[in-house]
Parts: structure tokens; sequence; C-alpha cells
């Protein structure tokens, strides 16, 4: 019995992730991609339940709510969620703008779910280019069209008002590669108007703080995992937080040369880590 509880001992010791609790997993590209769950995600999330710590999804798609995702989770990958894991920049976006901009009008170039989901907390917002609008937030936009660009322009060259982003992404990954994400939909205004946003998702440190305060862990407990360095990665260090880049999503090896955003851990897949931390 000794010499068994002296080898458990050392393998907790000689296991780096031993102390982790709290894992704040971005989703595209690192837990699944469309439609295809990644083999380990399943097998880690049992692993985090089994010694009682907790996930978040701190994902930059702000075209689903959090209600969305918990039913996406459900019938696309059959993993059971609660609403309250997911930390999406829109739900990011949601509380910065109610803190600062409850009581006006708000120009939002989104989806009509996310601008659906802004009005359901209470918020004014409009499509149009409207004289009374405070500020300018754009969200990642699958519903784009050339007049929510142009209502966009107009209201940031002929007013100085605050100009939002809700996250810096320039791709968003899908089965086929990417296709153009909010980051990139910013800088054809930016381009246009020579103004430049200012980002309320990933990599912001709130993020971070957001899931500690919810959860109550440490940040020596805490551990961000993605795929992409500029956004992911860079939040976790943002957050003081130590961090894992998985290579099935954007970041290539040859990535991590030159990178100011240096992860603390590489895998080259969610079961990589899994097997890692399970060891």
């Amino acid at each position: 019995m000794r010499k068994e509880k002296n080898r458990k001992e050392k393998s907790m010791k000689q296991n780096k992730f031993a102390k982790k609790k709290l894992f704040l997993f971005d989703i595209d590209g690192t837990l699944a991609v469309g439609d295809t769950l990644y083999k380990g995600t399943k097998e880690l999330l049992d692993y985090i339940a089994e010694i009682q710590g907790y996930a978040c999804f701190i994902t930059n798609n702000s075209t689903k709510s959090n209600l969305d995702y918990v039913n996406r989770f459900r019938t696309v990958f059959g993993l059971e969620t609660r609403e309250e894991q997911f930390v999406t920049s829109g739900f990011m976006t949601i509380r910065f703008l109610k803190e600062k901009y409850a009581d006006q009008l708000i120009y939002v170039l989104g989806t009509d779910s996310f601008l659906t989901e802004l009005q359901k907390n209470g918020l004014q917002i409009t499509d149009v280019a409207d004289e009374n609008a405070a500020c300018v937030v754009v969200a990642f936009d699958n519903e784009l069209n050339y007049n929510k660009l142009t209502q966009a322009c107009k209201l940031l060259l002929t007013k100085e008002i605050p100009f939002y982003g809700t996250n810096p992404d320039l791709r968003c990954p899908i089965e086929f590669g990417f296709v153009p994400d909010c980051g990139a939909i910013c800088n054809m205004l930016t381009e246009t108007t020579d103004k430049t946003p200012i980002y309320l998702g990933k990599p912001s440190e709130t993020v971070v703080d957001y899931c500690l305060e919810l959860t109550g862990f440490t940040k020596e407990e805490t551990l961000v995992v993605g795929d992409r360095l500029y956004t992911d990665i860079a939040c976790g260090i943002n957050g003081g937080v130590e961090t894992c880049v998985l290579l099935t999503g954007e970041a290539k090896r040859e990535d991590l040369i030159d990178t100011p955003y240096k992860p603390d851990y590489i895998f080259e897949n969610v079961y990589e880590l899994y097997k890692a931390c399970a060891k």
C-alpha cells in the first residue's frame, strides 16, 4: 500500500497539470471544427469533471447566445453543458455595453440573432446610421452585406463616436479552411475610415478575470487552451495564467518561433493534452 501511495505521489509531482482545475477552452479549431468534435475533447471534459474542476468555453464567436451553445453542444456533440460555462465575445460585449451605454442608442453591425440578444438584455439597438447613435459595435457577421458596411462608415466618418469590435480574429475556421471573421470586417472599416476599434473579447484580460470571479479558482489553477496565438494565448498571458496551444487550428509550429505570444505548453491536439493531464 505504501509503495502504491508513493507511486501516485510521484506521478502527481511529475504531472505538470496536476494543479490545474479551471480550463478555459476556445472552441473552433481547439475542441471542434464545424460539426466535428475532435478526439479527446469528451475525454478531457470527463477528466475535468472527475477532478471536480470546471470548464469554461471562451469563444470569440458572437453569432450564438449562451443558450444556443448549450443546445449545439447537446444536439451536435452529445455533450451536456450549462449556459454559465460559455463566455463568448458577445457575452463580454453585452456586459460592457450595459455598463457604459445602458440608456443610449448603439449602432450594431452583426447577425440578427446577435442584435436580438442585445435587445433581450435591455440595450437600445439600431442597424441604420442614426445620428443619435452613441457608438459603433461590429461583430462577426455571416449575414454581412454592403449596406451594413455603408451604414457603419457613415457613422464613423460623420460623427466622433467610439468604435468597438467584439473580437480581433481575422479568420474563422470551418470545414474547408477559413472565412473572414470580425477582425477582417473591422479592418475593412479601418482602411476606409481611419478609425481603429477597441476589442472587447479575447485577448482582453477581462475574460480571464470574469472566469476566475465566476468559479473561485486561482490563477495558478487555471489554464487557457486555444489554437490562435494573438487571441487565445494572448488572452491567457494578459490574464496572468498559463497557456496551451493546440496545433489543430490556425497556429502552426513555425508560427511559434517569432511570436510575442509564447504559450507555456504545445500539443498537436486535444487528445494529446488529455493524455498529459490524465497520466
